[in-house]
Protein backbone atom coordinates (compact mmCIF):
# COMPACT_ATOMS: atom_id res chain seq x y z
CA UNK A 1 0.00 0.00 0.00
CA UNK A 2 2.73 2.64 0.83
CA UNK A 3 4.37 1.61 -2.14
CA UNK A 4 1.36 2.46 -4.67
CA UNK A 5 0.84 5.96 -2.51
CA UNK A 6 4.69 6.93 -3.55
CA UNK A 7 4.40 5.50 -6.81
CA UNK A 8 1.69 7.79 -7.30
CA UNK A 9 3.15 10.87 -5.64
CA UNK A 10 5.78 10.59 -7.92
CA UNK A 11 3.78 10.14 -11.08
CA UNK A 12 2.07 13.44 -9.94
CA UNK A 13 5.64 15.03 -8.97
CA UNK A 14 6.66 13.98 -12.34
CA UNK A 15 3.57 15.29 -13.86
CA UNK A 16 4.09 18.51 -12.03
CA UNK A 17 7.48 19.12 -12.93
CA UNK A 18 6.63 18.45 -16.51
CA UNK A 19 4.12 21.47 -16.71
CA UNK A 20 6.06 23.74 -14.52
CA UNK A 21 7.64 25.00 -17.71
CA UNK A 22 5.00 26.13 -19.79
CA UNK A 23 3.70 27.99 -16.26
CA UNK A 24 6.74 30.03 -16.22
CA UNK A 25 6.35 30.96 -19.48
CA UNK A 26 3.13 32.21 -19.61
CA UNK A 27 4.04 34.40 -16.46
CA UNK A 28 4.20 38.04 -17.45
CA UNK A 29 7.51 39.36 -17.69
CA UNK A 30 8.52 41.50 -14.78
CA UNK A 31 8.07 44.88 -15.83
CA UNK A 32 10.66 47.81 -14.54
CA UNK A 33 9.93 50.11 -12.25
CA UNK A 34 9.43 53.01 -12.61
CA UNK A 35 7.12 53.61 -15.65
CA UNK A 36 7.90 56.32 -17.24
CA UNK A 37 6.72 58.79 -20.58
CA UNK A 38 9.03 58.48 -23.79
CA UNK A 39 8.39 59.19 -27.49
CA UNK A 40 5.52 56.65 -28.05
CA UNK A 41 3.59 57.28 -24.56
CA UNK A 42 1.24 60.62 -23.62
CA UNK A 43 2.98 63.20 -21.67
CA UNK A 44 1.93 65.08 -18.93
CA UNK A 45 2.46 68.76 -19.47
CA UNK A 46 2.00 71.86 -17.75
CA UNK A 47 1.69 75.65 -18.66
CA UNK A 48 4.16 77.85 -17.56
CA UNK A 49 2.78 79.98 -14.85
CA UNK A 50 1.60 77.02 -13.35
CA UNK A 51 4.53 76.48 -10.74
CA UNK A 52 3.52 79.75 -9.16
CA UNK A 53 5.03 83.61 -8.93
CA UNK A 54 8.55 83.69 -9.18
CA UNK A 55 10.32 85.17 -5.54
CA UNK A 56 11.96 88.91 -6.22
CA UNK A 57 15.46 87.61 -8.29
CA UNK A 58 14.50 84.41 -8.96
CA UNK A 59 13.10 84.43 -12.07
CA UNK A 60 13.17 80.34 -12.45
CA UNK A 61 11.50 79.56 -9.52
CA UNK A 62 8.17 78.89 -11.54
CA UNK A 63 10.14 76.40 -14.00
CA UNK A 64 11.80 74.82 -11.42
CA UNK A 65 8.37 73.77 -9.23
CA UNK A 66 7.11 72.12 -12.62
CA UNK A 67 10.46 70.44 -13.01
CA UNK A 68 9.82 69.52 -9.33
CA UNK A 69 7.02 67.75 -10.05
CA UNK A 70 8.37 65.66 -12.63
CA UNK A 71 6.54 67.43 -15.95
CA UNK A 72 9.56 67.77 -18.56
CA UNK A 73 7.09 69.49 -21.15
CA UNK A 74 5.25 72.99 -20.73
CA UNK A 75 2.55 74.86 -22.72
CA UNK A 76 1.85 78.54 -22.79
CA UNK A 77 0.45 82.32 -24.70
CA UNK A 78 2.12 82.19 -28.21
CA UNK A 79 3.23 85.83 -28.69
CA UNK A 80 1.25 88.55 -31.07
CA UNK A 81 0.72 87.71 -34.44
CA UNK A 82 2.68 87.36 -36.80
CA UNK A 83 4.97 85.15 -34.82
CA UNK A 84 8.90 85.06 -36.05
CA UNK A 85 10.84 81.94 -36.13
CA UNK A 86 13.74 83.62 -34.06
CA UNK A 87 11.90 84.74 -31.24
CA UNK A 88 10.12 81.10 -30.88
CA UNK A 89 13.60 79.09 -31.18
CA UNK A 90 14.72 81.78 -28.19
CA UNK A 91 12.04 79.94 -26.34
CA UNK A 92 12.41 77.14 -27.11
CA UNK A 93 16.19 77.27 -26.26
CA UNK A 94 16.11 78.81 -23.03
CA UNK A 95 12.84 76.31 -21.90
CA UNK A 96 15.45 73.59 -23.06
CA UNK A 97 18.02 74.76 -21.10
CA UNK A 98 15.99 74.37 -17.90
CA UNK A 99 14.89 70.78 -18.44
CA UNK A 100 11.48 71.62 -20.55
CA UNK A 101 10.43 71.06 -23.83
CA UNK A 102 7.58 74.16 -25.47
CA UNK A 103 5.24 71.62 -26.94
CA UNK A 104 2.09 73.80 -27.49
CA UNK A 105 1.67 77.32 -28.02
CA UNK A 106 -2.22 79.16 -27.61
CA UNK A 107 -2.57 81.44 -31.30
CA UNK A 108 -5.34 84.56 -30.70
CA UNK A 109 -5.06 87.67 -32.68
CA UNK A 110 -7.95 86.74 -35.33
CA UNK A 111 -11.50 87.99 -34.35
CA UNK A 112 -11.99 89.71 -37.33
CA UNK A 113 -11.51 85.96 -39.10
CA UNK A 114 -13.88 84.87 -35.91
CA UNK A 115 -16.63 87.48 -37.13
CA UNK A 116 -16.13 86.94 -41.01
CA UNK A 117 -15.20 90.99 -41.08
CA UNK A 118 -13.51 92.80 -43.18
CA UNK A 119 -9.91 91.98 -42.44
CA UNK A 120 -9.95 88.40 -41.79
CA UNK A 121 -7.70 87.87 -44.87
CA UNK A 122 -4.87 89.76 -43.72
CA UNK A 123 -5.07 88.32 -39.86
CA UNK A 124 -5.14 84.82 -42.07
CA UNK A 125 -1.57 85.94 -43.60
CA UNK A 126 0.00 86.50 -40.26
CA UNK A 127 -1.55 83.60 -38.68
CA UNK A 128 0.09 81.40 -42.06
CA UNK A 129 3.74 83.30 -41.28
CA UNK A 130 2.98 82.01 -37.51
CA UNK A 131 2.37 78.89 -38.40
CA UNK A 132 5.62 78.44 -40.66
CA UNK A 133 7.52 80.03 -38.14
CA UNK A 134 6.28 77.44 -35.65
CA UNK A 135 7.55 74.42 -38.03
CA UNK A 136 10.65 75.75 -38.72
CA UNK A 137 11.34 76.59 -34.84
CA UNK A 138 10.50 72.82 -34.69
CA UNK A 139 7.21 73.57 -32.11
CA UNK A 140 5.11 70.77 -32.42
CA UNK A 141 0.95 72.07 -31.62
CA UNK A 142 -0.51 75.42 -31.97
CA UNK A 143 -3.43 75.66 -29.96
CA UNK A 144 -6.20 78.10 -30.75
CA UNK A 145 -10.11 79.14 -29.95
CA UNK A 146 -12.93 79.75 -32.44
CA UNK A 147 -15.93 81.32 -30.34
CA UNK A 148 -17.79 84.36 -31.03
CA UNK A 149 -17.94 84.94 -26.88
CA UNK A 150 -16.54 82.12 -23.95
CA UNK A 151 -20.21 82.45 -21.55
CA UNK A 152 -18.05 82.90 -18.38
CA UNK A 153 -20.31 84.59 -17.02
CA UNK A 154 -22.27 81.55 -15.88
CA UNK A 155 -19.35 80.59 -13.12
CA UNK A 156 -19.41 80.65 -9.61
CA UNK A 157 -17.54 79.31 -7.12
CA UNK A 158 -19.30 76.47 -4.94
CA UNK A 159 -17.85 74.85 -1.58
CA UNK A 160 -16.62 71.02 -2.18
CA UNK A 161 -15.15 68.56 0.38
CA UNK A 162 -13.88 70.89 3.33
CA UNK A 163 -14.52 73.58 2.01
CA UNK A 164 -12.24 73.35 -0.97
CA UNK A 165 -13.04 75.48 -4.14
CA UNK A 166 -15.25 74.15 -7.14
CA UNK A 167 -15.65 76.21 -10.49
CA UNK A 168 -19.28 75.81 -10.93
CA UNK A 169 -21.50 76.64 -14.56
CA UNK A 170 -24.90 77.62 -14.41
CA UNK A 171 -26.58 78.77 -17.49
CA UNK A 172 -29.44 80.46 -15.90
CA UNK A 173 -26.78 83.25 -14.72
CA UNK A 174 -26.11 83.93 -18.18
CA UNK A 175 -28.51 82.61 -20.47
CA UNK A 176 -30.60 86.07 -20.87
CA UNK A 177 -27.53 88.62 -21.51
CA UNK A 178 -27.35 90.53 -24.81
CA UNK A 179 -24.78 90.47 -27.14
CA UNK A 180 -21.92 92.67 -26.93
CA UNK A 181 -21.74 95.55 -29.67
CA UNK A 182 -17.72 94.58 -30.45
CA UNK A 183 -18.89 90.91 -30.84
CA UNK A 184 -22.11 91.40 -32.13
CA UNK A 185 -24.26 87.70 -32.44
CA UNK A 186 -23.39 85.05 -35.24
CA UNK A 187 -25.83 82.16 -35.92
CA UNK A 188 -23.98 78.46 -35.88
CA UNK A 189 -23.90 78.28 -39.11
CA UNK A 190 -22.16 81.97 -39.34
CA UNK A 191 -19.76 80.48 -37.24
CA UNK A 192 -19.40 77.18 -39.34
CA UNK A 193 -18.63 79.30 -42.42
CA UNK A 194 -16.35 81.40 -40.85
CA UNK A 195 -13.99 78.54 -39.51
CA UNK A 196 -14.35 76.63 -42.85
CA UNK A 197 -13.06 79.92 -44.47
CA UNK A 198 -10.33 80.21 -41.96
CA UNK A 199 -9.19 76.09 -41.64
CA UNK A 200 -9.15 75.67 -45.62
CA UNK A 201 -6.29 78.53 -46.03
CA UNK A 202 -4.65 77.36 -42.58
CA UNK A 203 -4.52 73.60 -42.48
CA UNK A 204 -2.83 73.07 -45.90
CA UNK A 205 -0.08 75.33 -44.50
CA UNK A 206 0.24 72.98 -41.15
CA UNK A 207 0.21 70.09 -42.85
CA UNK A 208 3.16 71.02 -44.79
CA UNK A 209 5.14 72.82 -41.82
CA UNK A 210 4.53 69.70 -39.85
CA UNK A 211 2.51 71.62 -36.95
CA UNK A 212 -0.31 70.27 -35.74
CA UNK A 213 -3.85 72.84 -35.25
CA UNK A 214 -5.75 71.84 -31.76
CA UNK A 215 -9.13 73.34 -31.49
CA UNK A 216 -10.06 74.16 -27.96
CA UNK A 217 -14.02 72.91 -27.31
CA UNK A 218 -16.07 75.66 -26.12
CA UNK A 219 -16.18 75.56 -22.88
CA UNK A 220 -18.43 76.32 -21.32
CA UNK A 221 -20.48 74.24 -24.09
CA UNK A 222 -23.69 76.78 -23.70
CA UNK A 223 -26.37 75.91 -26.11
CA UNK A 224 -25.92 80.26 -27.31
CA UNK A 225 -23.31 82.51 -25.74
CA UNK A 226 -25.05 86.30 -25.59
CA UNK A 227 -26.89 85.65 -28.93
CA UNK A 228 -23.93 83.50 -30.93
CA UNK A 229 -23.88 79.53 -31.87
CA UNK A 230 -21.02 78.01 -30.79
CA UNK A 231 -19.51 75.66 -32.87
CA UNK A 232 -17.55 73.39 -30.98
CA UNK A 233 -20.45 73.12 -28.54
CA UNK A 234 -21.26 69.70 -29.08
CA UNK A 235 -19.60 66.29 -29.75
CA UNK A 236 -21.21 66.73 -33.52
CA UNK A 237 -19.34 69.75 -34.27
CA UNK A 238 -15.79 68.50 -32.89
CA UNK A 239 -16.51 65.47 -35.33
CA UNK A 240 -17.97 68.47 -38.59
CA UNK A 241 -14.60 70.21 -37.52
CA UNK A 242 -12.26 67.39 -38.41
CA UNK A 243 -13.84 67.00 -41.63
CA UNK A 244 -14.12 70.41 -43.37
CA UNK A 245 -10.23 70.16 -43.98
CA UNK A 246 -9.44 66.26 -43.40
CA UNK A 247 -5.62 65.86 -42.63
CA UNK A 248 -3.97 65.29 -38.73
CA UNK A 249 -3.16 68.64 -38.98
CA UNK A 250 -6.73 69.65 -38.31
CA UNK A 251 -7.11 68.45 -34.97
CA UNK A 252 -9.00 69.13 -31.80
CA UNK A 253 -7.87 69.65 -27.79
CA UNK A 254 -9.82 66.73 -26.06
CA UNK A 255 -11.14 67.70 -23.15
CA UNK A 256 -12.84 64.70 -21.17
CA UNK A 257 -14.34 67.35 -18.76
CA UNK A 258 -16.34 69.03 -21.25
CA UNK A 259 -17.21 65.85 -22.85
CA UNK A 260 -19.29 64.51 -19.91
CA UNK A 261 -20.45 68.52 -19.12
CA UNK A 262 -22.12 67.61 -22.43
CA UNK A 263 -23.84 64.87 -21.41
CA UNK A 264 -21.24 62.52 -23.44
CA UNK A 265 -19.20 59.29 -22.45
CA UNK A 266 -15.65 60.48 -22.49
CA UNK A 267 -14.21 57.06 -23.42
CA UNK A 268 -15.88 56.16 -26.60
CA UNK A 269 -15.46 60.07 -27.53
CA UNK A 270 -12.01 59.32 -27.09
CA UNK A 271 -12.02 56.53 -29.08
CA UNK A 272 -13.59 58.18 -31.65
CA UNK A 273 -10.80 61.07 -32.15
CA UNK A 274 -8.12 59.01 -31.06
CA UNK A 275 -8.68 56.37 -33.49
CA UNK A 276 -8.57 58.74 -36.50
CA UNK A 277 -5.25 60.91 -34.84
CA UNK A 278 -7.05 63.86 -34.60
CA UNK A 279 -6.44 64.78 -31.02
CA UNK A 280 -3.12 66.60 -30.93
CA UNK A 281 -3.51 68.02 -27.21
CA UNK A 282 -5.73 66.61 -24.41
CA UNK A 283 -6.78 67.76 -21.04
CA UNK A 284 -7.49 65.93 -18.19
CA UNK A 285 -9.83 67.03 -15.48
CA UNK A 286 -13.20 65.85 -13.77
CA UNK A 287 -16.92 67.02 -13.41
CA UNK A 288 -20.13 66.56 -11.69
CA UNK A 289 -22.98 67.17 -14.31
CA UNK A 290 -26.35 68.77 -12.90
CA UNK A 291 -28.04 69.15 -16.62
CA UNK A 292 -25.87 68.68 -19.66
CA UNK A 293 -24.50 72.01 -21.33
CA UNK A 294 -26.13 74.17 -18.62
CA UNK A 295 -25.35 72.90 -15.08
CA UNK A 296 -22.30 71.43 -13.37
CA UNK A 297 -19.53 71.40 -11.12
CA UNK A 298 -15.66 70.87 -11.79
CA UNK A 299 -14.39 68.96 -8.95
CA UNK A 300 -11.42 66.99 -7.77
CA UNK A 301 -10.13 64.62 -10.63
CA UNK A 302 -10.93 61.72 -8.31
CA UNK A 303 -14.67 62.07 -7.44
CA UNK A 304 -16.41 63.17 -10.73
CA UNK A 305 -18.12 61.13 -13.14
CA UNK A 306 -15.58 61.09 -15.64
CA UNK A 307 -13.96 57.52 -15.94
CA UNK A 308 -10.54 59.07 -15.57
CA UNK A 309 -8.48 55.41 -15.76
CA UNK A 310 -10.51 54.89 -18.65
CA UNK A 311 -9.87 57.53 -20.70
CA UNK A 312 -6.05 57.43 -20.00
CA UNK A 313 -6.52 53.44 -21.06
CA UNK A 314 -7.87 54.59 -24.57
CA UNK A 315 -5.47 56.80 -24.92
CA UNK A 316 -2.47 54.95 -24.31
CA UNK A 317 -4.84 51.64 -26.12
CA UNK A 318 -4.33 54.26 -29.15
CA UNK A 319 -1.35 54.71 -28.95
CA UNK A 320 -1.71 58.50 -28.38
CA UNK A 321 1.45 60.41 -27.56
CA UNK A 322 0.73 63.78 -27.09
CA UNK A 323 0.65 65.81 -24.40
CA UNK A 324 -1.83 65.61 -21.65
CA UNK A 325 -2.60 68.59 -19.40
CA UNK A 326 -4.07 67.87 -15.82
CA UNK A 327 -5.87 71.75 -15.41
CA UNK A 328 -8.33 73.66 -13.55
CA UNK A 329 -6.61 72.82 -10.00
CA UNK A 330 -9.06 72.96 -7.46
CA UNK A 331 -9.08 75.99 -4.18
CA UNK A 332 -7.26 74.70 -1.63
CA UNK A 333 -6.68 76.37 1.63
CA UNK A 334 -2.90 76.49 1.43
CA UNK A 335 -2.70 78.06 -1.94
CA UNK A 336 -5.71 80.71 -0.70
CA UNK A 337 -3.48 81.68 1.97
CA UNK A 338 -0.31 82.65 0.15
CA UNK A 339 0.41 86.29 -0.46
CA UNK A 340 -1.04 87.52 -3.96
CA UNK A 341 -3.00 84.51 -4.83
CA UNK A 342 -5.27 84.68 -7.91
CA UNK A 343 -7.31 81.68 -9.06
CA UNK A 344 -8.06 81.50 -12.65
CA UNK A 345 -11.47 80.68 -12.01
CA UNK A 346 -14.03 80.99 -9.24
CA UNK A 347 -13.29 78.09 -7.59
CA UNK A 348 -9.87 77.91 -8.73
CA UNK A 349 -6.47 76.72 -7.45
CA UNK A 350 -2.96 77.18 -7.59
CA UNK A 351 0.35 75.59 -7.53
CA UNK A 352 -0.52 73.10 -4.29
CA UNK A 353 -3.78 72.04 -6.28
CA UNK A 354 -1.57 71.12 -9.57
CA UNK A 355 0.77 68.99 -7.61
CA UNK A 356 -2.12 67.31 -6.81
CA UNK A 357 -3.47 66.32 -10.12
CA UNK A 358 -0.37 66.00 -11.77
CA UNK A 359 -0.01 62.95 -9.47
CA UNK A 360 -3.60 61.94 -9.72
CA UNK A 361 -2.46 62.02 -13.46
CA UNK A 362 0.60 60.42 -13.31
CA UNK A 363 -0.51 57.26 -11.43
CA UNK A 364 -3.03 57.45 -14.14
CA UNK A 365 -0.72 56.87 -16.52
CA UNK A 366 1.38 54.87 -15.08
CA UNK A 367 -1.46 52.24 -14.29
CA UNK A 368 -2.85 52.58 -17.97
CA UNK A 369 0.87 51.76 -19.65
CA UNK A 370 1.63 48.91 -17.10
CA UNK A 371 -1.99 47.37 -17.75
Amino acid sequence: MTVNVSRRRMIQAAGATALLPSVVAAQPALRRWPIVEGPDTPKLCLGLGDGGRAAEGRQNDSTRRIKQLGVNYVLGGGPRIPWQEADLRARIERLKAEGLTLYNLMIGGFRNTIYGRPGRDEEIEKVIQSIRAAGKAGLPVIEYNFYAHRAMEGYYEQPGRAGAGYTAFDYDRMKDLPPLPREGAHSLEQMWANITYFLKAVVPVAQESGVRLALHPNDPPAPLSRGSGQIMGTVAGWKRLIEIVPSPANGITFDCGVTKEMGEDPVEVCRYFASRKRINHMHFRNVRVEKPYEKYAEVFPDEGEVDMFGVMKELVRQKYAGTIYPEHPRALDYDRQQAGFRGGYPGGGGYAGIAYNVAYARAMLQAALAS
